[in-house]
């Protein structure tokens, strides 16, 4: 199955899709330095993920040809992903015959998880030029097809979704503030808004009602433990 990186909106403050002779080399990228691997809690699902974090962080500074770029977040499994990935395979009614939109999507495995529960589609978008590769990648890996976008969606009215996930995104304040603002928005427009967060230190605990929680496997490199205590949030209405 393909999978289809597009630039809907022609706004200029919109991301646009990544020429190809660069998706080329961020594939070839990623290939080199990850490895295709299950994620603890998620073991149905294969993602390219790196193996240490210090040495890809550096090497993407490197490919791009700049200094302090944003970690690759979509080189790891975080416990929020992990978590909200592992509720919707649990509990597929959520996504089935839903049209699902992974918000921040890093690797992509919260859209991979709805697919695999039967939505009718998924869109991950995120605005770091190599995640939308991996999340291409990724969703072939686990035979499923996705739309993947760069385009920044917190800075327009959400889409319409009939399920909005969203992991590991309440680690910065202003972010944090737009991403709730987002949730919200999605959620007056009829979408199930899902959250998996170890409640980082800006997430609107009282905005949400736990659903789910799990003992994550992490790594120690990237959290404060080896298991982190990870929960699936729902918005409150």
């Amino acid at each position: 199955m393909s999978n289809q990186l597009e630039s809907d909106d022609p706004a200029p403050k919109a991301r646009q899709a990544i020429p190809a002779l660069d998706m080329a080399r961020a594939e070839a990228f990623i290939r080199a330095n990850t490895r295709l691997l299950n994620p603890p809690l998620t073991p149905e699902i294969r993602l390219h993920l790196a193996e240490e974090s210090l040495p890809i962080w550096q090497k993407t500074e490197d490919e791009l040809g700049e200094m302090n770029v944003p970690p690759p977040f979509w080189a790891f499994a975080w416990a929020g992903g992990q978590a909200v990935a592992r509720y919707i395979l649990d509990t597929p009614d959520v996504a089935a015959g839903r049209s699902a939109l992974d918000l921040g999507a890093g690797s992509g495995i919260g859209a991979i998880a709805a697919k695999l529960s039967g939505a009718s589609d998924a869109l991950a978008a995120d605005i770091d030029r190599f995640a939308v590769v991996a999340a291409s990648l990724n969703a072939a890996a686990n035979g499923v097809a996705l739309r993947i976008t760069r385009d920044d969606l917190l800075l327009a009215p959400p889409p319409e979704a009939g399920l909005v996930v969203v992991a590991d995104m309440f680690y910065e304040k202003d972010m944090a503030e737009q991403v709730l603002e987002f949730c919200v928005a999605s959620a007056r427009q009829g979408a199930v808004v899902l959250v998996g967060d170890p409640q980082r230190n800006y997430f609107p605990r009282d905005r949400f009602h736990e659903v789910a929680s799990y003992s994550v496997p992490v790594t120690r490199e990237l959290e404060d433990s080896e298991i982190k205590r990870t929960a699936v949030w729902r918005l409150t209405d």
